[in-house]
C-alpha cells in the first residue's frame, strides 16, 4: 500500500471520529454507561451530549463559530464591477469535491460545495471579463474518485455555462497543492490579480497557501468567499436542527481542524 493510501484511510477514520455528530454520540454513549452503572455524572454527561447534539446541527451556532475563527468579508458587486477593464486578471476557483457518476447525467458532477463556488466564478468571471480557472485534482479522501475534478468541471463550464475554463489543473490534492500547482501557470500568463473563489469557511486557509506563493510571483489575491449569511440568527428556526445546518457546521469543523493540522 502506498503512502498516499496510508494517509488517505487515517484522514478518513480520523474525520469520522472528529466530526459531528461522532463525539456527541460517543459522549452521550459514556453518559449512558455510567448513568446505567450508578456512576456520578453520567446524566450530565448524557444531557451535554444531546444538547451539543442539537445546537452543532443548526444554522445559528454555525453562523456564530464561523464569526468566531474569523469569517471573510464578501467581494461586493461594486468591487467586481471596478474589475472591469483591467486585463491581467483572472478568476480562480478551488475544487472542492464532485461526485463521480450521477445516472441522470451519465457522467460525473460537481458536488454542492463545487457547483456554489463555481456558479459564483462563473458570475464573476461574466462581470469582470476576465479568464476562468479551476483547480483540483483527485483530494486524498477521495479514495473512489477516477477523474480529477478539474476534467469534471471543464466539462460543466463549458457545457451548461458557456463559459470555457482558460485554466483547468488537475493535479492538485490539496489546498497547498492548489496554489504551487496553479500559479506557475497563472503567472507565465501575466496575470497579476487572482479572483479566489472558495467557500467563507475554506477562505482562511486557502489564503494561508495561496498568498505567500502569490507574493513571490507579483500577484494580488482577491478572496471571494461564498458560502455567507447575513440571516442565520434572525429566526427561532436558526436555532433548531436542520440539514443546512448540520451541514455548514460539519464543513466549518472540518476546517478548523484542517486550519490547526497546518493542512
Amino acid at each position: 500500500m502506498s503512502l498516499a493510501l496510508d494517509y488517505s484511510g487515517f484522514k478518513i477514520v480520523l474525520l469520522a471520529a472528529a466530526l459531528p455528530p461522532a463525539p456527541m454520540l460517543l459522549l452521550a454513549g459514556w453518559g449512558g454507561w455510567r448513568l446505567k452503572r450508578g456512576r456520578r455524572g453520567g446524566g450530565w454527561l448524557l444531557a451535554v451530549a444531546l444538547l451539543a447534539l442539537w445546537f452543532s446541527s443548526t444554522e445559528a451556532v454555525a453562523e456564530l463559530l464561523s464569526r468566531m475563527i474569523g469569517q471573510p468579508a464578501a467581494l461586493t458587486p461594486a468591487q467586481v464591477g471596478a474589475l472591469r477593464g483591467q486585463h491581467d486578471g483572472a478568476v480562480l476557483v478551488l475544487g472542492g469535491g464532485v461526485r463521480r457518476h450521477v445516472p441522470e447525467f451519465g457522467a460525473g458532477v460537481p458536488n454542492d460545495i463545487t457547483a456554489e463556488r463555481l456558479a459564483y466564478g462563473v458570475w464573476v468571471a461574466r462581470r469582470t471579463g476576465w479568464p476562468l480557472g479551476f483547480t483540483g485534482g483527485v483530494g486524498w479522501a477521495a479514495t473512489e474518485l477516477r477523474e480529477p475534478e478539474a476534467r469534471i468541471v471543464a466539462r460543466v463550464a463549458a457545457q451548461e455555462y458557456g463559459l470555457p475554463l482558460r485554466w483547468a489543473e488537475a493535479n492538485s490534492r490539496d489546498t497547498r497543492q492548489n496554489a504551487a500547482y496553479t500559479l506557475p501557470a497563472l503567472a507565465a500568463a501575466g496575470v497579476k490579480q487572482v479572483v479566489l473563489v472558495t467557500h467563507e469557511a475554506h477562505m482562511r486557509r486557502a489564503l494561508r497557501a495561496f498568498e505567500p506563493e502569490a507574493a513571490r510571483r507579483g500577484i494580488r489575491i482577491l478572496p471571494a468567499p461564498v458560502g455567507l449569511r447575513t440571516d442565520a440568527l434572525t429566526s427561532f428556526a436558526d436555532w433548531c436542527p436542520s440539514t443546512e445546518g448540520f451541514e455548514r457546521m460539519r464543513y466549518l469543523t472540518y476546517e478548523t481542524l484542517a486550519w490547526w493540522a497546518g493542512r
